[in-house]
């Protein structure tokens, strides 16, 4: 085994292209190794997270005459932006989409998608065999059963992947609280997908421009 350790593993912006993938409403119908809601909440964060620093981002569907549109919290982060709509189950199977995320001419390939056991796992599986540097982002994704989901994860991860949530990816990707440009924006997703840390943030913005009252006597 490979290990993934040291500065020049970790994720950069400028080296890093998503791969949404099938988050339909067929796919959500049956999933259950996570909440619903929670699954859409993270992946629009992760989308508008990949927007807020220029990364390249994927759109992909399969069949979605029957299988429904990929959901609009994702696809109004990219108005006018072509879905790549599939019949081939696995997405790196199908040349359209792996000619869009070649001709970015990254190489750090981060892959979300439904369902985590057959959408996500087998693109994963054979992009690492070509030698591409993936990451799964296991919150932004889920499995018809939670077993289902774990089994998937613990399977990328013997074929090579690297496994994170929304919120790591976001923390690799600003690295550096002085970078002023993405930290606004980064900001701002978190008030609005981050949960107790975006009211936690805007309780601070709070505290900080409520006076302090005068010492009493």
């Amino acid at each position: 085994m490979t290990f993934r350790n040291g500065l020049a593993s970790l994720l950069r912006p400028e080296d890093s292209v998503l791969v949404l993938i099938d988050h339909q409403p067929y796919q959500l119908a049956n999933l259950n190794s996570h909440e619903p809601q929670m699954v859409i909440n993270n992946t629009a964060a992760l989308a508008k997270t990949a927007r807020a620093f220029g990364v390249p981002t994927i759109l992909t569907s399969v069949i979605a005459e029957r299988g429904g549109l990929l959901f609009p919290q994702i696809t109004e982060v990219f108005p006018g932006q072509e879905v790549i709509d599939r019949t081939l189950i696995n997405t790196w199977q199908d040349p359209k989409v792996v000619d869009v995320v070649k001709a970015t001419g990254r190489k750090q390939l981060i892959i979300a998608g439904l369902w985590t056991e057959v959408c996500v796992a087998m693109p994963v599986i054979q992009a690492l065999g070509e030698g591409w540097d993936v990451t799964v982002v296991t919150d932004a994704s889920g499995g018809i059963s939670v077993e289902s989901h774990e089994v998937a994860i613990k399977r990328m991860i013997a074929a090579g992947a690297n496994v994170m949530t929304w919120m790591a990816v976001a923390g690799e990707w600003q690295r550096d609280w002085a970078r002023l440009d993405t930290a606004v924006k980064l900001t701002e997703v978190l008030v609005q997908h981050g949960g107790g840390s975006g009211i936690a943030y805007l309780w601070e913005q709070q505290l900080l421009r409520t006076p302090v009252p005068s010492a009493a006597g």
